[in-house]
């Protein structure tokens, strides 16, 4: 019985290694080391090389990270309004993107922007309230000076007379906070591509 243990332990020693994929050049070979993961010293040459570049592109990643959120830090209150403005803004028009004026109920091929129908000055608390903003285009926004009377009209017919009487109506006074400002600002630049990506 020692002897036959014996003779299959020399039988397993013997046997060959397992042979691997190479992580490089994916040639099948036999390893001559337990961890080895290459076929060649030139493969593992390349392999050294591309751990370096990850390692550098992690590195690189994770400066650019810490300069924005450094960047971040520094923004003011003023620029985290524009900033949401502009998500908001941007997502207005992507959600009217079929639509014509507001005011003038024309499709054109000029330029659209976001129209308040209260002014973000008169009515700062309305700035990101998307009842009171819809697409509308550059004559109207621009030289009509929101084109208000149609505007109007035409706003009753979308949202209803009481929609729009709300919004006329008082309104406690609203300070958003920087962190307000960067909530909005999340919010509607992901509602945003929730949009494009549906329209594909």
């Amino acid at each position: 019985a020692t002897h036959r243990t014996f003779g299959n332990s020399l039988r397993s020693t013997s046997k060959k290694p397992k042979q691997k994929s190479c992580k490089v050049c994916r040639a099948k070979f036999s390893p001559s080391k337990p961890m080895q993961a290459v076929c060649s010293p030139a493969c593992a040459m390349s392999l050294v090389a591309t751990k370096k570049a990850k390692a550098a592109i992690s590195a690189m990643t994770e400066d650019r990270k810490e300069t924005r959120a450094k960047l971040e830090k520094l923004k003011t209150r003023a620029v985290w309004a524009k900033e949401a403005q502009a998500a908001f803004n941007r997502w207005v028009r992507l959600r009217d993107a079929d639509k014509p004026c507001i005011s003038c109920q024309r499709h054109h091929s000029g330029q659209y922007h976001a129209g308040h129908y209260l002014s973000r000055g008169a009515r700062p608390e309305l700035a990101y309230e998307p009842m009171n903003c819809h697409k509308q285009c550059s004559p109207c926004n621009l030289h009509l000076s929101g084109n208000v009377a149609l505007y109007r009209k035409n706003l009753v017919e979308l949202i209803g007379q009481s929609q729009v009487e709300w919004l006329e109506g008082p309104h406690e006074p609203k300070h958003f906070s920087v962190d307000d400002l960067k909530a909005i600002k999340a919010k509607y630049t992901a509602l945003a591509r929730e949009l494009e990506k549906a329209r594909g």
